[in-house]
């Protein structure tokens, strides 16, 4: 049977993944600048509104099995679920606030102030649970998704548990077994109560939600990612090369487009995202890298997070500014968007180095135990031909007589468990 590498402590990084992850965000980021249909040429805005129609789905769906992927190969032998949930929490809130606040007051500003209702369950990511528009795309509407990776980290302790109980021969059926779920939602969504319509796309918002936004559902992403880095730790053979994955997620995403639009967001997709994932790392693990693993997309990945937050504040109310609804020319326009990605990633530098980065420092390091009590002071040399006394005994033992071993110091183990 294959070694299980995840038991050893020395595992290889992957930095092409973390490169990728900025490619990722791009593909959010065209999907919302089409959003703002800044071109005023017709036939431009309809074509680039068509190519993009699904790219932020897209974006979102390798979030959630990258996350799944990353968690489970990262995960630390020794580690507790406590010190886990308090490293994710130091990631997602101290920025997620930041930027909530930032909402809060854009809106404001725009003379239409987010009511209670919608900043309350945004404020603590709980939105995705509210089967209401209003509430679960509030304020900055991409919060959602860290509503559903708050649940996916709640959930991963039990999560990678189960899964390292699973044969590593059979993996890859676990793992077929949730990709092949996910086009179930939609179907599913189609047993709902007839509800209001959408107002982009086809169904119901009910449905949207049902399909798309509650977290139950996206868990199966979470989990593919999951059961996919325990058959590379387990050195199960996945045969397929990066070039391979990139176009099986071309072809994913071009079918995509063709579906009705609830079995396009997530369906075709999630199996050539799961397949890059898996070749990209193969590569770091063999040590031949890439392109995605230079420094310069690997800083940038790791700008991803406050870049995603920020980019879809600053197209909208940046097109606010320059009036809502005004469209440009085509040189212009493409300007605007340039200028609107340069100052998102300017933000998104800034933001990862004065919130982010000093919250995992020193909010997502666990508090140290409780220091051993200070050993006791030696004990007088007792008389000739009798031995120390032991603690608790009272009294020596004769000199060459048997003596029990000394109590053990220091603290206790921690009663946490920990979840291998």
């Amino acid at each position: 049977m294959p070694t299980d590498p995840s038991r050893s402590a020395n595992r290889s990084r992957l930095p092409s993944l973390t490169g990728l992850r900025f490619v990722a965000v791009l593909f959010v980021f065209a999907f919302h600048a089409s959003l703002q249909a800044p071109f005023a040429d017709a036939r431009l805005a309809s074509a680039y509104a068509e190519l993009t129609a699904n790219a932020g789905w897209l974006g979102v769906s390798f979030f959630f099995v990258l996350s799944g992927f990353v968690l489970t190969w990262s995960a630390r032998p020794d580690d507790t679920a406590r010190r886990f949930w308090r490293r994710r929490a130091a990631k997602v809130y101290p920025l997620h606030i930041v930027t909530w606040g930032a909402a809060l007051a854009l809106l404001a500003s725009a003379g239409t102030p987010a009511g209670v209702r919608q900043a309350v369950p945004n404020l603590f990511l709980v939105q995705t649970w509210v089967p209401d528009r209003d509430v679960f795309s509030s304020l900055n509407d991409v919060s959602w998704s860290l509503s559903a990776e708050v649940f996916f980290y709640l959930a991963f302790p039990l999560l990678i548990l189960a899964v390292r109980r699973i044969a590593p021969e059979r993996l890859w059926l676990w793992a077929v077994a949730s990709a092949a779920a996910v086009p179930l939602l939609p179907l599913l969504s189609e047993l709902l109560p007839p509800g209001d319509p959408l107002p982009f796309g086809s169904g119901s918002e009910e449905q949207f939600w049902f399909t798309y936004v509650l977290p139950i559902g996206r868990t199966l992403e979470f989990v593919l990612g999951i059961l996919l880095a325990r058959m590379v730790l387990t050195g199960r053979r996945i045969p397929v090369n990066v070039p391979v994955a990139v176009a099986l997620l071309a072809v994913g995403y071009a079918i995509s487009l063709r579906l009705p639009f609830l079995y396009g967001l997530t369906s075709a997709t999630v199996v050539p995202i799961g397949l890059l994932i898996v070749a990209v790392a193969r590569r770091d693990v063999a040590g031949r890298g890439s392109f995605l693993a230079g420094p310069v997309l690997v800083r940038l990945g790791e700008w991803s997070f406050a870049f995603y937050l920020t980019h879809r504040l600053l197209l909208q109310h940046g097109h606010r500014l320059l009036g809502e609804g005004r469209t440009f020319s085509t040189p212009a326009a493409v300007a605007l968007l340039v200028a609107a990605f340069a100052l998102s990633l300017a933000i998104s530098w800034l933001l990862h180095i004065a919130v982010e980065r000093p919250a995992m420092t020193y909010l997502g390091r666990s508090r140290p135990d409780a220091p051993a009590p200070p050993p006791a002071p030696p004990a007088a040399p007792a008389p000739t031909g009798v031995a120390p006394a032991l603690p608790g005994t009272g009294g020596g033992a004769p000199a060459g007589g048997r003596r029990r071993p000394p109590a053990p110091t220091g603290t206790a183990p921690s009663p946490e468990r920990h979840f291998r």
